[in-house]
């Protein structure tokens, strides 16, 4: 079960979110310009938990990666509360004998079986992802 913990900093709209291993972030609305938004977080944490199952399932095929980016976009409501109802999730990858079927089942058997955030979000948001492939 995962934990966290936020905490307002006192003058303004900062806030300070800990997990339960004491790792931290700051979270602001964008006016205050010191920490990052919460909803962008949401699209961090997607791309983050995608990210870990893609390296994970390439590295178990004998296909580990030597880059990896992830590109994630969202587009929400205009109206509060502001639902996410796209996002899109575009990977970057690069690594020897890295083939585009090996990607592909990586980022479905992530997207379909593994991925927690992603599992949450998709009964208000579509994803959608893409990927390419990076040689040097």
């Amino acid at each position: 079960m995962g934990n966290a913990t936020i905490k307002w900093l006192p003058g303004g709209l900062t806030f300070i979110g800990t997990d339960s291993t004491k790792h931290s972030v700051v979270l602001a609305p964008q006016s205050e310009g010191t920490g990052m938004k919460p909803s962008e977080l949401l699209l961090v944490a997607v791309g983050s938990c995608t990210a870990v199952d893609v390296v994970g399932i390439l590295e178990k095929k004998r296909t580990p990666l030597t880059s990896l980016e992830i590109e994630v976009s969202g587009e929400q409501d205009a109206d509060p509360p502001w639902t996410f109802r796209k996002v899109h999730i575009h990977y970057k990858l690069k690594g020897n004998g890295l083939l585009e079927n090996s990607v592909k089942q990586a980022i479905s058997l992530s997207e379909e079986k593994y991925c927690s955030v992603s599992s949450t979000i998709k009964g208000t948001a579509e994803i959608t992802t893409s990927f390419e492939i990076l040689t040097d």
